[in-house]
């Protein structure tokens, strides 16, 4: 049996009907904005999103649009990055953990294939 509309569930229904309407010059501008913040495509979408602006009422992607401004980031290179940086820094305080000093090569060997694949190098 279908949940019935409480006044909460229908306040959220209708937020999530009534997109923000921009222009597509506006939305560059606060994708950049965003952008310039230190946010990946990933979080910019979702920053938008709850800000009730849809990137699929605009004809240009998120990653195009930063692309476009040298303002790209790979998402799984610089995930891998932070994942080894915290590696590292166990590592270092922990010499005696062999565990850590494997994961660390794994990571790095990780970190080399994925910038061959995108043609970092």
């Amino acid at each position: 049996m279908p949940k019935k509309l409480t006044a909460k569930n229908k306040e959220k229904s209708d937020k999530e009907k009534s997109a923000v309407k921009i222009s597509s010059e506006e939305f560059k501008k606060i994708v950049l904005e965003l952008a310039d913040k230190g946010l990946t495509a990933e979080k910019i979408g979702e920053e938008l999103r709850r800000r009730g602006i849809h990137s699929k009422n605009y004809s240009e992607k998120i990653s195009k649009i930063l692309k476009e401004n040298k303002k790209y980031q790979i998402p799984d290179i610089l995930h891998v990055e932070k994942k080894l940086g915290r590696i590292n820094r166990h590592y270092e305080k922990n010499k005696q953990d062999k565990r850590a000093m494997r994961e660390k090569d794994r990571i790095f060997a990780k970190l080399r294939k994925l910038k061959k694949y995108h043609k970092l190098n």
